[in-house]
């Protein structure tokens, strides 16, 4: 089972030589063509996770589906071998479900638009984008229900449908689909832009290939994605060994009462190919928190990581993907079996990123980041105004960015660079809650030469009664620190009521009922350490103290001493770091977690300040 894809012209593209001014040119323009995907789509779209906070993923790829440019790594090669139909100039495809298109869509609330750009009756390339809708339908608004058991309980599915047919909009199919959502009018907006967006960009690729010429068009993505397969090569032989290296990390829980959630992979080398074997990774989770991983995806990820983390200026793309071999077993929590429920999968997601960079970086710890990447919060809050009018609210919080080998990591920044925050305005404005407190958490990043990214603590007060959904991780396991530097704080989640109650709500849990005053505190986990905390510099402590984002007191984990009078004690300090490192003993290793998984799961039993309620049992599936 294949697409087919319909050309009325079949001269094949011929492999031409392209000077490499030219190869600058193109290239350029396509990165032009990439960000200006965003822009229409910033512009055009209704919904603040899509229009404000920027929740979508462009790109376009040659004609056999392979990247070129883009953000988030080519889904297109998932999508061909699933779609069994023909495919024409002026179509434009719809699909979200994970399940019918080899997973190169993750969970039912991202929609992917795919258009197959045409010239001259040729086929010479693809544009496509996906987008987080603000609602799919499903048990509860926002469509990631926590206690989902199987994916048809998370919204309406849609297969990889023909949304226009030779550029006729099939409004029928439209609203139906749209008929089973409770944002329709965002939906339908944002649908428009993705559509947009993706037209754009096949009419910048037309425009190139009418000035170069099409074969010099073809030629020249040719060759980005080899100089990427080049680069690649050389930083997989340069940094992942041959001997095999094993790293495990683990998401909380799955939010109805089950975990922690082993992730384990090992890696190692053969020739020029990195191997990437998730053996051991627990089976999969009863409800949402599953994440079915496309090999290529997880390629994706690999590279996006290696090529920020060695030298951003090389451009990425899927050139790549046969220097990378994944192994994912069947059943697992990253490859769950049909039809498990898939919709919370961002926790796993983020947590990947985390044991990429503990793998990678046994071998070049120097290089390596500590943890944060660990996932990407979610807010939902809905209900009705004080005019009878629906409103639905979902935003994605940002945590503590992980030290790093060149300095600090950032305080409260997102998982993904290109995300923004929706402006406390914006919220205040269209959404019946008042933003009271927005502010990073002193202290929560973890100590260390370079110290870990705060989180954030932020404050809604709602102004009308409703209900909350909360989506978050890391209250358990720690966001580990590497080379010495500690872990970073764990998140929690505080409801205080009008009635003056106080809750501390389970890090994933919906269906919460808020009613008119209620004030929720939605803290999130700062960043691991990097490097040894005693040798910071005490005047960038100090410089930290004075900025509000570590205390007097916190101060002390680095080793420092701030006297009354606002100054490092030099002599005080001396004193206490040679204090500490006695007591500490020997050389940390390279990594910090806090203690071991049991350890930490016993000591989270007996603290007060911190008993989610769905925690205290810590069941585990075996299997």
């Amino acid at each position: 089972m294949s697409a087919r894809i319909i050309e009325p012209n079949k001269q094949p593209f011929e492999r031409v030589e392209v000077d490499t001014v030219n190869v600058d040119i193109i290239e350029n323009a396509l990165r032009n063509a990439r960000e200006e995907m965003d822009a229409v789509l910033f512009r055009t779209a209704m919904s603040p996770g899509i229009r404000e906070q920027g929740d979508c993923f462009p790109m376009i790829a040659n004609r056999d589906g392979k990247m070129v440019v883009g953000q988030f790594g080519s889904f297109i090669h998932g999508f061909l071998e699933a779609y069994d139909g023909d495919l024409e100039e002026g179509d434009v495809i719809l699909t979200n479900d994970p399940y019918m298109c080899n997973a190169a869509v993750s969970h039912l609330p991202d929609w992917i638009v795919l258009v197959p750009i045409f010239k001259d009756g040729r086929h010479m390339a693809w544009s496509a984008m996906f987008g987080h809708m603000s609602d799919n339908g499903g048990m509860v608004p926002g469509s990631i229900p926590i206690q989902a058991e199987t994916i048809f309980q998370e919204g309406i599915r849609i297969p990889p449908t023909r949304l226009y047919k030779k550029g006729v909009l099939q409004s029928d199919l439209l609203e139906l689909i749209l008929h089973n959502v409770r944002t329709s009018t965002w939906n339908r907006f944002d649908l428009n832009a993705l559509v947009a967006a993706c037209n754009t960009a096949a009419k910048r690729c037309v425009e190139m290939a009418q000035r170069f010429g099409d074969d010099i068009f073809y030629s020249t993505m040719e060759v980005m994605l080899e100089r990427n397969y080049m680069a690649m090569k050389a930083i997989i032989e340069m940094i992942v060994p041959e001997e095999p290296r094993v790293f495990e990390d683990y998401v909380c829980d799955d939010g109805v009462g089950m975990g922690p959630y082993k992730i384990r992979c090992k890696l190692w080398r053969e020739g020029s190919v990195a191997i990437f074997d998730f053996e051991g990774t627990d089976p999969q989770a009863a409800s949402s928190i599953n994440f079915y991983l496309n090999e290529d995806m997880f390629k994706m990820f690999f590279g996006s990581f290696t090529i920020n983390l060695i030298d951003p200026q090389i451009l990425f793309n899927d050139g790549f993907y046969e220097l990378v071999d994944v192994r994912i077993p069947q059943g697992s929590l990253l490859k769950p079996n049909y039809p498990a429920a898939l919709s919370g999968r961002t926790h796993v997601l983020g947590r990947i990123f985390d044991v990429m960079g503990g793998l990678l970086g046994q071998s070049a710890p120097d290089h390596m980041n500590a943890a944060g990447f660990s996932d990407s919060p979610h807010l939902f809050f809905s209900g009705y105004d004080k005019t009878g009018e629906w409103f639905q609210l979902f935003q994605i919080g940002f945590g503590g960015i992980p030290g790093r080998p060149v300095g600090d990591g950032p305080d409260g920044h997102s998982l993904w660079p290109g995300f923004t925050n929706v402006p406390n305005e914006f919220i205040e404005a269209y959404f019946p809650l008042r933003v009271e407190k927005y502010e990073t958490i002193a202290d929560s990043g973890g100590a260390g030469l370079h110290r870990g990214g705060n989180g954030l603590s932020v404050a809604y007060r709602f102004l009308v009664d409703g209900t909350i959904a909360i989506h978050d991780e890391r209250w358990l396991t720690y966001p580990w620190g590497v080379r010495g530097g500690e872990p970073g704080m764990r998140s929690t989640k505080r409801l205080l009521s009008v009635d003056g109650t106080e809750t501390w709500l389970a890090a994933k849990s919906d269906g919460i009922k808020v009613k008119e005053g209620d004030l929720l505190y939605f803290n999130t986990w700062g960043g691991g350490g990097w490097g040894d905390p005693y040798e910071r510099d005490a005047q960038l402590v100090l410089n930290d103290v004075k900025s509000g984002l570590v205390t007097a007191q916190g101060a002390k984990r680095y080793g420092v001493v701030v006297g009354d009078d606002g100054r490092v004690d030099n002599a005080a300090t001396v004193a206490l770091r040679m204090q500490l490192t006695q007591e500490r003993g020997e050389e940390p290793g390279l990594f910090n977690f806090g203690g071991s998984i049991e350890e930490i799961k016993s000591r989270c039993k007996v603290e007060t300040h911190r008993d989610p309620p769905r925690s205290p049992t810590f069941g585990h599936r075996t299997g």
